[in-house]
């Protein structure tokens, strides 16, 4: 019995994927447009994943550059606490602290500045006067554009060194014809431009002295009003408590401390969550394209009843038909998903480059990216391949 009877139906993989590939090369464009879902979804997660893991290794690097354990100290604002100056003897008292390294004050100069002399008392420019001391830099993890930082020459001579924005404002972009300043009544030679200051950004916008020039040509009482103060790693908190009695023991509630890598912490959780809205929209845009294959699928067995039922008529099992219409609909999610992935990476590629980051594409987006694609086209392929393969060769032959 079992020697006469009829051996199952069989189909080699190699036809299986002809068929298929013919089904879809005869309607391309519907093809091509429901692949064009699927990689729009893909891209823009790829594009969320990868922008978000290089922004953050962007952040993560110019921390470790910059280092967590700097503090900033300034006098507290407010209603009644009259200007905003630290007590003199501040500076000696925090370097006193045992796990503190460096401490660099910086105070307000009440001068401006300008590109020539004939410009009006009454225009600021938004350029303020820093005295500092010459360690400032280094202790700020700061750069220079062009030039050098005040050095222990700037203290006896005037001279000035300028923070980026204020040397855009003031028309200063080179050093190369010494240029010059109107600072507080007198002409100060420029010496160096800085490169954005992470940590200090007021300094961007200033005008800095040393505090030796500061007194003896533009009236300054030599008083901070800021301290920048490098510890031990290890102890930053603790030294963050004991800041305040330190340096105001009197009123320590008027002082603030605080750390500036707070912010740029702040701004890659900020980023985390932006990350995860443009995840869930990137998810929808995946679905949607899913419901256009879904659509063109069920549209596509609309269409071939006549070829589903001849093939039927020919020996083609259930399961043919099935895995025919199924492998349709993976071959447009793969052909998405991997265009999805190409785009996605290029337009990181090219963000990050604009940015000025380290290009970082997560595996979990690549390969995440891909298996949502076939997920997604299973899904979408699943009833079509079904509604296919429960039509009678009869009833499908019938259909003209």
């Amino acid at each position: 019995m079992s020697g006469n009877g009829l051996k199952p139906s069989r189909m080699h993989l190699a036809d299986v994927w002809r068929t298929a590939g013919v089904g879809l090369r005869t309607r391309k464009l519907r093809a091509a447009l429901s692949a064009l879902g699927i990689t729009i979804g893909i891209a823009s997660i790829v594009a969320v994943l990868g922008l978000s893991e290089s922004s953050k290794s962007d952040l993560l690097t110019q921390l470790d550059r910059l280092g967590t354990n700097l503090l900033v100290v300034q006098a507290g604002q407010g209603i009644g606490l009259g200007n905003a100056e630290l007590p003199d003897t501040a500076s000696a008292m925090v370097s006193r602290i045992g796990p503190v390294d460096e401490v660099s004050a910086v105070g307000s100069v009440n001068a401006n500045v300008y590109r020539t002399d004939l410009v009006p008392a009454s225009q600021s420019g938004g350029i303020s006067v820093k005295a500092v001391e010459t360690d400032l830099l280094e202790s700020l993890g700061g750069t220079v554009a062009a030039g050098r930082f005040l050095d222990d020459t700037a203290t006896e001579y005037p001279a000035v060194v300028l923070g980026s924005v204020a040397a855009e404002r003031l028309g200063v972009t080179g050093l190369e014809d010494r240029p010059l300043v109107w600072l507080g009544g007198r002409w100060f030679p420029v010496v160096g431009i800085l490169n954005p200051v992470d940590l200090s950004p007021d300094l961007d916008r200033a005008a800095i002295v040393t505090e030796a020039v500061a007194e003896e040509y533009l009236g300054y009482d030599g008083v901070a009003s800021t301290l920048y103060v490098r510890t031990d790693p290890e102890w930053v908190d603790a030294v963050m408590d004991v800041l305040p009695p330190t340096v105001n023991p009197e009123n320590p509630d008027q002082v603030q401390v605080s750390r500036p890598t707070d912010a740029i912490e702040a701004k890659a959780a900020a980023e985390s969550a932006f990350t995860n809205l443009f995840l869930g929209l990137g998810a929808v845009a995946l679905l949607v394209g899913g419901v256009g294959i879904a659509n063109v699928m069920v549209i596509s067995v609309l269409e071939r009843r006549s070829e589903i039922g001849l093939r039927r008529a020919l020996g083609a099992t259930r399961r043919h038909v099935a895995v025919q219409f199924l492998l349709e609909a993976l071959i447009l999610a793969a052909v998405g998903g991997i265009g999805g992935v190409l785009l996605g990476t290029g337009v990181t590629a090219a963000y990050a480059r604009i940015r000025g980051w380290g290009l970082l594409i997560p595996g979990l987006a690549v390969w995440g990216g891909l298996a949502a694609a076939l997920l997604i086209g299973t899904i979408a392929g699943l009833y079509p391949a079904l509604r296919a393969a429960r039509l009678s060769p009869t009833e499908a032959l019938r259909t003209t």
